[in-house]
């Protein structure tokens, strides 16, 4: 039907015989003459339609935005100064002389150059807003990165196996999709989380070097980095350690971007341990991109009477710690404010803050509501620590660590978005020496800090038994740009090592056995040493497209609700069908 897409065509295709497919971006009507402009997959080309064939003319005078056609005629140079420098065919025009309209089209809901579309208009007519130029480009850029990775993977001898995707439930973080079994009635298959345990069995299975881009399914809160259905790269190799697969990661990114993004990322990527990252960025994750840091100050107020600071200084899982904004001091009292409402859905109780009109006079030169509370040594050492100059303002949090790491790392974050402080460029990082777990006070239990299957640093039982919170884990993540890109492990291998760690976990004997009873199994027959990672690949396609959600790199993505508005997906379905799957909706009691 066509011989060229639109975006295709320039300078060395004039006075040639042209053919081209597309949807009616916009008409316009200049004079007796009507020009379109014809978009499809690769751009967009002016056509012009002359009224000397007057019944082409009349059926051009009918078009309307996304009708969709298709137009023969003769490629020419656009008329001096009407060339369009911003189209990458603003210099030659389509001469139609023949004209078929392919399909009509009602009026859209929205113009596809609207910026303001409501995001439930969007995906409710999803067909129609994919049609948009940058959401073209970031499927196009999506289907580049997918073909990169698996061409990349299956030159270094990774095997594209897939997994299933009807499985049996397992605890890993989320709660579970559930898909009834007619055929065993009461009995329910959970789609995957991720393929961790089949991905460890097919190294049990002496496959040694296996990746795959998959579907996973977990129904958890949404944000703009969550989808209730995502896709993973998941990767997992034999015989490894650490430095292979942290090595080979690397080298897959930098191939990746200098192919894709036509950058060149620099290697080795810095490495950091969980602890430097928590004390220096508050977060385990940190964007390097923006140079503010925290700095711990609880040594320097423990004695002051001041017990905001003084009490979680005093507190062994308190922390106080400082935040120095370079030229802070003009930051507005309303904007103050508001930066305390924002810590404060992070858990802070307040933000105390100190502007240094004059860091030269001492006490003289500062400005703050708490410097009252301040001995003279512990205001010079505060300066003195976060490096304070004048004009700037520093920025306090006093509390349990993990609050004063959760609200100062976002403000961190926030006040260097706000204030023009992010550098550009793209800032890989290694983020390793994770804890094996995290305790909950709540309940008293342990949690396996990234999960139950990942190795710890020792590879002694009773060492691990003996100080579970003191040790490390055999984990990885790779980070861009604040953005956790993907995170893996070196695997358990050992069944003693694997039973003492769900023994940890509150997961008893039986428990293991009726939910891991396979893994423990296969464990006993010659279990290799083996470990991978699994990569957000909705996440690292975003972060190269610039895109603010993963789901602008969705084709059919859900609402922040779980719901599909093109499809009205979840819906009802017949008695019948319940009824086979053994399944019966208790009916709502009649008031009494």
């Amino acid at each position: 039907m066509r011989t060229h897409y639109c975006g295709e065509l320039n300078q060395q295709h004039i006075d040639q015989q042209i053919s081209v497919c597309g949807w009616v971006n916009r008409r316009r009507d200049h004079g007796g003459v009507i020009f379109v402009d014809l978009r499809d997959k690769k751009g967009m080309l002016q056509v012009v339609f002359d009224p000397d064939d007057a019944a082409m003319f009349a059926d051009a005078e009918t078009l309307r935005n996304e009708f969709v056609l298709r137009v023969e005629g003769k490629l020419r140079i656009r008329p001096e100064g009407t060339n369009n420098p911003e189209m990458p065919t603003g210099e030659v025009e389509l001469l139609a002389q023949r004209l078929e309209i392919l399909n009509a089209s009602e009026t859209p809901p929205f113009q596809l150059d609207d910026e303001d579309v409501h995001d439930d208009n969007r995906l409710r007519y999803r067909y129609i807003d994919l049609r948009r130029p940058e959401m073209q480009y970031r499927m196009q850029l999506r289907a580049r990165v997918t073909h990169f990775l698996r061409s990349w993977l299956e030159s270094n001898e990774f095997l594209d196996i897939e997994t299933p995707m009807l499985t049996r439930a397992t605890p890993e973080g989320a709660r579970d999709y559930l898909v009834p079994s007619r055929t065993h009635a009461g009995s329910f298959f959970a789609l995957p989380q991720s393929p961790q345990l089949f991905k460890q069995l097919l190294m049990m299975s002496g496959m040694d070097r296996y990746y795959q881009i998959v579907r996973c399914f977990r129904d958890e809160d949404l944000r703009a980095d969550r989808q209730p259905e995502f896709t993973q790269l998941d990767i997992e190799a034999s015989f490894i350690i650490e430095e292979d697969i942290m090595n080979l990661m690397e080298s897959m990114m930098r191939d990746l971007f200098a192919e894709v993004m036509e950058v060149e990322v620099e290697g080795p990527f810095l490495r950091m341990s969980h602890e430097e990252a928590m004390e220096r960025y508050g977060s385990d994750k940190p964007d390097l991109r923006i140079k503010l840091e925290l700095k711990t100050i609880s040594d320097v107020l423990q004695d002051v009477e001041f017990k905001v600071f003084s009490g979680p200084a005093n507190d062994p899982q308190g922390r106080v710690a400082a935040l120095c904004v370079p030229g802070g001091n003009e930051l507005t009292r309303k904007e103050i404010d508001d930066y305390t409402d924002y810590v404060g859905r992070y858990g802070a109780r307040g933000l105390a803050y100190i502007k240094c009109n004059d860091v030269s006079q001492g006490r003289e030169g500062l400005q703050s509501p708490i410097l009252k509370f301040l001995p003279d040594e512990a205001i010079e050492a505060i300066l003195e620590r976060t490096g304070a100059a004048t004009g700037d303002l520093i920025f306090f949090g006093a509390d349990k660590a993990s609050v004063v790491n959760e609200s100062l790392g976002a403000l961190r974050l926030k006040v260097g978005q706000d204030r023009g402080l992010v550098e550009p460029g793209w800032r890989f990082l290694w983020v390793v020496d994770f804890p094996m777990f995290e305790h909950d006070e709540r309940e008293n239990r342990w949690n396996a800090l990234h999960h139950p299957f990942t190795a710890p640093a020792t590879d002694n039982p009773d060492a691990l038994e003996a100080d579970p919170g003191g040790t490390l884990s055999r984990a990885y993540d790779m980070v861009l740009n604040g953005t956790e890109l993907g995170g893996g492990s070196v695997r358990i291998h050992d069944m003693e090592m694997q039973q003492r760690v769900f023994e940890l976990l509150g997961i008893g004997e039986q428990e293991a056995e009726e939910k891991f009873g396979f893994l423990l199994t296969a464990l006993k027959y010659g279990c290799p040493p083996h470990g991978g990672i699994a990569f957000g690949l909705d996440r690292m396609v975003m972060l190269m497209a610039g895109a603010q959600s993963i789901r602008d790199v969705m084709a059919f993505p859900k609402t922040q609700t779980a719901a599909c508005l093109l499809t009205q997906a979840p819906a009802p379905v017949s008695e019948r069908q319940l009824r086979e799957l053994s399944i019966r909706l208790r009916k709502p009691q009649a008031e009494s």
